[in-house]
């Protein structure tokens, strides 16, 4: 109890960290939220300074956010004035999140099993053919990807759309999802391999070899398991991988998700819009360490056991 408290006490003051450098790095950078906007009388540039209290002092406008954020509120869209920065990072997650899970999935479904046959059968031509595919997934960036796959399947083939959104056509899904799974896919199948050489050379395995146990299950029952920790310790950085593709891949296919939204927010100085999406991608991140961090002592006995001696 007292680790999980601790690790609660560093997620809030990371968030808090997080929340700091985001407001003052929008602030220091050139320009403002209504400079984009056709020329305006000082009149009506005061009223619309005064109206999101962009006229005050700017350790008034943090402490201002700070209570707005302790009541749930990511305050008003300067770009967006119909909606608030909470409405729009919801309707940009009913998006993203389908999206990046889906792409999380195909790379475990698809990469694991690849990387197990390429591990279990090392040097062999299945094992080449496995660790081809992991350094061609690893090779193409995702701004390559994205436009390769339009080329390909929308423009050439015509089998799907080139762009835009509708949540009730899977269709128009498939390439987002194939670029954003690309890369982790690809080094998923290379994680998984070099996880289990290295699992098959240890004493245990070795033992349990001179005790006959062979093929399936030997995989299945003394390998798959250890070989997984490494694959579980990845879902962290993956999950970073994801946020910070899906900037790309909305850009790319016209995707009203919470990317898009951060790149526009970014462009025309929406303060509260990037520091809410900004805040949304660390407590997601946050999240998926706490939840990596309970799959591994499950995977990992070992790991498990030495939490138990530390509390």
């Amino acid at each position: 109890m007292k680790r999980w408290l601790s690790r609660l006490g560093e997620a809030a003051l990371t968030l808090w960290l997080l929340v700091t450098l985001c407001f003052v790095l929008m602030r220091a950078a050139p320009g403002g939220p209504f400079d984009v906007e056709r020329a305006v009388t000082p009149e009506i540039q005061a009223r619309l300074e005064a109206r999101y209290h962009l006229d005050e002092p700017l350790p008034k406008q943090y402490l201002r956010y700070l209570g707005q954020l302790a009541q749930g509120d990511l305050g008003p869209s300067f770009q967006y004035p119909d909606y608030s920065v909470n409405e729009l990072i919801a309707g940009g997650l009913k998006v993203s999140l389908p999206l990046g899970l889906a792409a999380l999935l195909l790379a475990l479904v698809v990469g694991v099993p690849l990387g197990v046959l390429a591990g279990w059968r090392a040097g062999q031509f299945s094992d080449h053919i496995a660790s081809g595919i992991g350094l061609i997934g690893l090779a193409l960036p995702k701004f390559v990807l994205a436009p390769l796959l339009v080329l390909c399947f929308a423009v050439w083939l015509g089998w799907l759309p080139a762009g835009g959104w509708d949540a009730s056509e899977p269709r128009y899904a498939v390439l987002p999802v194939l670029a954003l799974a690309a890369p982790n896919l690809a080094y998923v199948v290379r994680l998984t391999r070099a996880s289990l050489i290295e699992v098959l050379a240890t004493d245990y395995i070795l033992a349990a070899r001179a005790r006959g146990i062979e093929g399936r299950d030997l995989l299945m029952h003394h390998a798959l398991r250890p070989t997984l920790a490494a694959v579980v310790a990845w879902l962290a950085p993956a999950t970073i991988a994801l946020v910070t593709g899906s900037v790309v891949v909305e850009q790319v296919f016209a995707i009203p998700g919470i990317g898009r939204y951060f790149v526009q927010g970014a462009l025309n100085r929406d303060y509260t819009l990037v520091l809410g999406v900004a805040l949304t991608a660390g407590i997601a991140i946050l999240l998926v360490n706490l939840i990596v961090d309970a799959l591994r002592g499950w995977v990992d006995p070992r790991l498990g056991a030495a939490r138990l001696l530390d509390e």
